[in-house]
């Protein structure tokens, strides 16, 4: 899989494949070892932020719709990118990973094959522009 978000030239590296186990394994150790969330340099994480998100002090609008609230934050390596309902999504240089994982609330959430499907999803495809989800 190549991530490549519109705001960037360069395709991603993909992430990381976890190494199988082994047949005959324990039918709880298997469960165990799919459902631990993906890890590493390579993966991608996206969070549903539903309020008004001020990086730095400077209140987030949406330069498309102007709209001042429900985010969705993908951070993959160094860069966080924020996308909107209208589906315009910028990397935002105020925002860090750090930053990111402050406003991570649960370390849980679904996990999606590629970004593309956990846009459209999550509902950031553009299908809800010009709305809030409460």
């Amino acid at each position: 899989m190549t991530l490549v978000l519109r705001t960037t030239d360069r395709p991603a590296e993909p992430a990381p494949e976890l190494p199988a186990l082994p047949v005959g394994t324990d039918p709880l150790l298997q469960l165990e070892y799919e459902t631990q969330p993906p890890s590493g340099p390579g993966v991608t994480r996206c969070l549903n932020h539903p309020r008004e998100l001020a990086l730095r002090g400077i209140p987030v609008t949406c330069t498309a719709c102007h709209a001042r609230r429900d985010w969705l934050l993908i951070n993959h390596g160094r860069n966080v990118w924020v996308v909107c309902r209208c589906s315009n999504q910028w990397l935002e240089p105020e925002a860090s990973p750090a930053d990111f994982d402050a406003l991570i609330a649960t370390p849980d959430g679904t996990t999606y094959p590629s970004v593309e499907q956990g846009l459209a999803a999550l509902g950031f495809d553009g299908a809800f522009a010009g709305t809030y989800l409460e």
